[in-house]
């Protein structure tokens, strides 16, 4: 039986990776579910699974989350420091889906405990690649990718021949504002950037694929994994979301590898890994499409590529410094305090402010991190004032 843990439960991988395990049955054994705000659907999920312990990353929820699981043997905790002690708890496979820099520490104490980490969190090895892949390198660990491009990815590297690889091609959707000109763009509301096309997913993300620095942080996670330099990495939108990743290898072979727009196939691969499991994911059939699109990204309408690849080549704390300061605009974006096209204007004037730092320890990482974010308040605060 397989032990399991789940950080981000009460997210949108969070939630399909339960999905998955209701249907693994009596093959899996929860030890650990954390969520972050969502106290009723922590409960709810912990009881279905029958968890060993529930977190929840709010402490005010506590009261509250006790009082739901009252009469169960699930064990209730919370706050920041229950929540890296519960990732630490020994487990065979942790689903790693604690979204933006709150999952850094999280995902470092699951990866220490040398088993395998399902990595959803791009934050984990865009701000703090080198201090990840490090303990993962020390523990011995597995670090399986979550990500839909990614894990299309590794899934086209299955013979391992990772020697003959020329280049990898992630795929974008596109986004909301694929066809939006500039004017429309800079007038768009949060509304119409959340509408995406293809994917449900959360705010966060939502927002980060209509500016594409969800494409920009993947490009550096894929650097990170798969350890290939940044002009190795390609980038095409794909608006039908059928071919989510390619691997070019250097016999002019072009291994893709294609699925419906379901989270739960990559999750399920990583969850199964190195076998295979069933899914209830919709098949994909594609006679319905006809034609697939592919075309290159718009740099003027997307500058966040740039800055990502910029991010990349600069090394030290860049990524760390762009991933901080687009959470930081994204959320004033939300807010209603920023406009769409200031996102990556501030970005890039934290980028430029704070330069390249070198980061060789997991305090270095939250030092620029916190001067990141406070460097994009106070350019947000300056744009909304």
């Amino acid at each position: 039986m397989k032990t399991v843990t789940v950080l981000g439960c009460t997210g949108s991988i969070g939630c399909s990776t339960v999905d998955l395990l209701h249907q693994s049955g009596d093959d899996v054994a929860v030890r650990v579910l954390v969520g972050g705000r969502n106290v009723s659907l922590l409960a709810e999920q912990a009881k279905a699974l029958r968890a060993e312990q529930a977190v929840i990353a709010d402490e005010a929820l506590l009261p509250e989350l006790k009082s739901l699981l009252a009469g169960t043997d699930v064990k209730a905790s919370g706050g920041r420091a229950a929540v890296i002690e519960a990732a630490g708890v020994p487990a065979d496979w942790t689903m790693a889906a604690i979204t933006g820099a709150a999952g850094l520490e999280p995902t470092l104490a699951a990866v220490k405990n040398g088993r395998t980490v399902a990595l959803a969190n791009k934050e984990a090895l865009v701000c703090a690649g080198d201090v990840m892949l490090r303990a993962v390198k020390d523990a011995d660990a597995t670090l399986l990718p979550v990500d839909s491009e990614h894990n299309a990815v590794f899934q086209a590297m299955a013979d391992r021949q990772e020697d003959q690889v020329e280049k990898i091609i992630l795929t974008a959707s596109g986004g909301p504002f694929r066809t939006s000109t500039l004017e429309q763009m800079e007038a768009a509301s949060p509304a119409q950037a959340l509408k995406h096309p293809t994917w449900s997913m959360g705010a966060k993300i939502s927002i980060d694929s209509a500016s594409m620095f969800n494409k920009g942080l993947e490009v550096i996670e894929a650097a990170r994994i798969f350890g290939l330099t940044e002009d190795r990495i390609d980038v095409l939108v794909h608006p039908q979301s059928v071919v989510h990743g390619m691997v070019q290898y250097t016999d002019g072979s072009l291994i893709a590898q294609m699925g419906s727009a379901d989270m739960r196939i990559p999750i399920a691969h990583c969850l199964a890994w190195p076998k295979r499991m069933a899914t209830t994911s919709p098949r994909l059939d594609l006679a319905t499409f006809g034609t697939l699109v592919f075309e290159a990204p718009d740099p003027v309408r997307f500058p966040a590529l740039r800055l990502a690849r910029q991010a990349l080549r600069d090394g030290g704390a860049a990524s760390t410094i762009l991933s901080a300061a687009n959470e930081v605009a994204v959320e004033a974006f939300l807010n209603n305090r920023i406009g769409f096209l200031d996102i990556p204007r501030i970005v890039e004037a934290v980028m430029t402010a704070l330069g390249a730092p070198a980061i060789n320890d997991l305090d270095a990482v939250l030092h620029w991190d916190s001067e990141a974010r406070r460097a994009a308040e106070e350019r947000v605060l300056k744009r909304a004032a």
